[in-house]
């Protein structure tokens, strides 16, 4: 599955980088047929400690999956939206294994 990270106004580091590969290819375990993802990062301009935004869009035959987390980092926000995805794909499994 091909990731591609786009981080807005700012350059990620490799670290955080290899971190969000790292999850999103987790989830390959939960469901196989995930052509790609993109994953967006930004800092909100508001005053809150929890200013770091991480949207996942993630690509799979006939439905685009999509979570946005806000947290006080990109790895918390990431690792929160992942799991979101995670029970999507899941859900998303169970239906298809109930109509074969």
């Amino acid at each position: 599955m091909e990731i591609k990270v786009h981080s807005i106004h700012f350059d990620a580091d490799h670290k955080l980088i290899n971190f969000i590969q790292e999850k999103m290819s987790k989830l390959e375990q939960y469901y196989d047929n995930i052509l790609g993802g993109e994953v967006y990062l930004r800092i909100d301009k508001s005053d809150n400690a929890k200013n770091k935004v991480a949207e996942i869009r993630l690509l799979t035959p006939g439905k685009e999956m999509f979570a946005k987390k806000q947290c006080k980092s990109f790895e918390e926000a990431t690792d929160l939206a992942a799991e979101a995805l995670r029970r999507q794909v899941r859900r998303k499994k169970g239906k298809l294994l109930q109509l074969h």
